[in-house]
């Protein structure tokens, strides 16, 4: 029911709030992470977890969300989650050890999965048709305005307090949130009768997602499949993935329906999807660690340096609106961001010790630029031919596979980083010899400056050494984030010859063919099923 005056302000301001306090958890923990590291004794494959628990409870939860809000009711269950996120957000602050936090930061997920989905549908019909262009600007910006100040709010706090008080932010917020919701928004007009809910699909999603997130992120840990323990996992996450999508392509009514996939479009966008979702959370996680890890910045100087790239992607949404208004194709404009964000990966993958913010600018600009240029025409190509209730499916299988790119990519990219500085360092050990007369010299030049500031020779000669130690280990891990970094901009260089496929091709009346122009969001109401999120 649509609402007026002071009412709808209240409900406006309390939806984008909520929807604000899940967006930025998403990217506020980033910077945290290496003094999370340091607090809790965890390593780079532990903490990863901190990142990737909650993205895999968005996952499973989302799915579910239109089943809780049947049953429980969508005000009960919004107020639930409201209150759940809260609460986990305080424990979360509370952790003190990694094992907590990572299970604090799950539920934290499961409640926040919720306030993104259902704050959109009661800001959507609180407003009247005619001024559904405006809800939809207002959740749009609220999506990325979180995303993009959540590193700087990150690195602030912990800087000037503490990694802790990136959850503990989120109380006062939620606190008034919570009353709000429970004094001004109302149920729905209409009650939806309760349906049957895919118990089935639901535990074989878990299972199967669960075990091979668990085999990405330990596997490095016990040395893949010579442990018997990543063998089974792997085993049971295969035989979890396969019963899951023989579930959903049979279940009369699947939690996720799998069958929309049958439109070639909406089939490779979900490949787009799942590898931006790699590169986007993938390359948030691994640049915090590697500038204060490396580089040794604060926080806050993270945060910031990520600001203009932030700014860089709200200010390409509109120019790619106006862009897909005039006809530009979609495609020119996914190509363009897909090679964009390679650009960028290939200069961060060039970095070295001496690399400094003035390094670092115009890179993440042009990964703001290149995300500003794949959002919305990935969703404009992946929706072609899609129409009706298959758009609010499809929009929620999108979300999916976006989320699980990222759970992935976070997990890969944590084991990666420390499998290739494993590699580099046992390959620069192997020229620390006797017989090299470059690490002799350099041994010398070490000793030599140890004995000049007051040190004995042999006290001075393993001053040396562990010199020399500090320094293969800085550079070995500088190796392990450029690979890291190339890596990802790969992955990203896969995605042009498939673009190719998106060309859809039908023939006229006549009987030539021709290539239609993909156009985008054609109103609002799919406007609202269809709108991004950013990170």
């Amino acid at each position: 029911m649509a609402e007026h005056g002071f009412r709808k302000f209240i409900i406006t301001v309390t939806c984008v709030s909520v929807a604000l306090l899940e967006l930025i958890d998403t990217s506020i923990v980033n910077v945290a992470l290496p003094h999370i590291m340091g607090s809790l004794s965890a390593t780079l494959t532990e903490v990863s977890w901190v990142v990737t628990g909650y993205i895999v409870a968005n996952v499973i939860i989302i799915p579910l969300t239109d089943w809780f809000s049947s049953e429980l009711g969508r005000k009960r269950y919004f107020l639930g989650s409201i209150l759940l996120f809260v609460l986990a957000s305080a424990f979360c602050g509370q952790a003190t050890s990694i094992t907590e936090l990572v299970i604090f930061r799950i539920l934290q997920g499961v409640g926040g999965a919720a306030l993104i989905t259902i704050s959109r549908v009661i800001l959507i019909e609180t407003y009247p048709p005619e001024e559904l262009g405006l809800a939809n600007a207002l959740f749009g910006l609220g999506a990325v305005v979180g995303p993009t100040i959540g590193p700087t709010l990150g690195g602030w706090l912990t800087d000037h307090l503490s990694w802790r008080w990136i959850f503990y932010v989120n109380l006062p917020v939620g606190i008034v949130a919570f009353v709000l919701s429970l004094l001004f928004i109302t149920n729905a007009d209409y009650e939806e009768k309760t349906k049957r809910v895919d118990w089935w699909g639901i535990l074989f999603l878990v299972v199967g997602v669960g075990s091979l997130q668990t085999v990405l992120e330990r596997g490095q840990d016990d040395d893949w499949f010579s442990s018997h323990f990543i063998l089974a996992l792997t085993a049971i996450a295969a035989l979890g993935i396969i019963l899951f999508i023989v579930r959903e392509l049979t279940a009369e009514k699947p939690v996720v329906d799998l069958r929309v996939l049958r439109h070639p479009s909406l089939a490779l966008g979900s490949i787009f999807i799942t590898i931006l979702g790699f590169g986007l959370y993938g390359s948030v996680f691994a640049f915090p660690v590697f500038t204060q890890r490396l580089l040794g910045y604060s926080a806050l100087q993270t945060g910031l340096i990520l600001l203009p790239g932030g700014i860089a992607t709200a200010a390409m949404m509109p120019i790619v609106g106006v862009l897909l208004k005039r006809g530009v194709k979609p495609q020119i404009l996914a190509f363009s961001g897909f090679s964009i964000f390679f650009i960028f990966c290939w200069m961060l993958s060039h970095l070295t010790m001496a690399s400094g913010p003035g390094n670092f600018f115009w890179p993440l600009v042009i990964r703001g630029v290149g995300l500003g240029l794949l959002f919305v025409p990935l969703t404009t190509i992946a929706f072609t031919g899609v129409r009706g209730k298959e758009l609010s499916l499809g929009s929620g299988l999108m979300n999916m596979f976006r989320q699980l790119g990222g759970s992935f990519g976070v997990a890969l990219i944590g084991t990666f980083i420390e499998r290739r500085e494993a590699f580099h360092r046992t390959i620069l050990d192997s020229n620390i010899n006797i017989y090299n007369p470059v690490a002799h010299d350099r041994i010398a030049q070490f000793t030599g400056g140890f004995v000049s500031s007051g040190s004995a020779l042999s006290t001075a000669h393993d001053q040396a050494l562990r010199a020399i130690d500090y320094t293969l280990q800085q550079q070995s891990a500088l190796m392990s984030y450029n690979d890291t970094f190339f890596m990802v901009g790969v992955f990203f260089l896969i995605c042009l010859p498939l673009l190719l496929f998106t060309f859809r091709k039908k023939k006229t009346e006549h009987g030539q063919v021709a290539v239609p122009a993909v156009k985008p969001i054609i109103n609002n109401q799919q406007s609202k099923e269809l709108q991004p999120e950013t990170v």
